[in-house]
C-alpha cells in the first residue's frame, strides 16, 4: 500500500513539474498581422470571452460538484456495505459459537449420562452379588448348625447310652 501511494505521489509530483515549467516558458510571440485583428477585435471578445469563461468554470464546477457528490454517495454505499457483511459475519460466528456450545452440552450430557447408567449398573451387580454371597453364607452356616446339631445329638445320645449301660 505505502508503494502505491508512493508512486502515484510520484507521478502527481512530476506533472506538476511540468505544469509548472510549462507554465514559466514565454509564449510565442504574436505576428504582427494578427496583434491588428485583434485589437480592433479585443473589444468585443473581451465582453464574450469573459461570458464563456465564467459559463466554462460554471460548467467545470458544477461538474466537479457532481463528480465529488458521487464519490461520496459511493464512499458511503461502500461504507454501509462494509457494515453490513461486518454485521453478517459477526452474527454467522455467533451463530457457529451457539451451535458448538450446545453441541458441547449435548455430548456432555450424554456423556454423564452414560457414566450413571454405568454407575447404576455396576451398583446393581454388586448387591446381586452381596445378597447372593449372604444367602450362601447363611446356607452355609445353617448346615453348619444342622451337622453340629446332629454331631451334637449323636453324642449326646452315646453319651446316654453310655450312662444307661453302667
Amino acid at each position: 500500500m505505502k508503494r502505491i501511494i508512493a508512486l502515484v505521489t510520484g507521478i502527481a509530483f512530476a506533472f506538476g513539474t511540468a505544469g509548472f515549467a510549462a507554465a514559466q516558458a514565454p509564449a510565442p510571440a504574436p505576428k504582427a498581422e494578427d496583434k491588428m485583428d485583434k485589437k480592433m477585435g479585443d473589444d468585443k471578445k473581451a465582453v464574450t470571452d469573459k461570458t464563456t469563461a465564467d459559463k466554462k468554470a460554471a460548467a467545470e464546477k458544477t461538474a466537479a460538484d457532481k463528480k465529488a457528490a458521487a464519490d461520496k454517495k459511493a464512499a458511503d454505499k461502500k461504507a454501509a456495505a462494509d457494515k453490513t457483511t461486518a454485521d453478517k459475519k459477526a452474527a454467522a460466528e455467533k451463530t457457529a459459537a451457539d451451535k458448538k456450545a450446545a453441541a458441547d452440552k449435548k455430548a456432555a450430557e450424554k456423556k454423564a449420562t452414560a457414566e450413571k447408567t454405568a454407575a447404576d449398573k455396576k451398583a446393581a451387580a454388586d448387591k446381586k452379588a452381596a445378597e447372593k454371597k449372604a444367602a450362601a453364607d447363611k446356607t452355609a452356616a445353617d448346615k453348619k448348625a444342622a451337622a453340629d446339631k446332629t454331631t451334637d445329638d449323636k453324642k449326646a445320645a452315646a453319651d446316654k447310652k453310655a450312662t444307661d449301660k453302667k
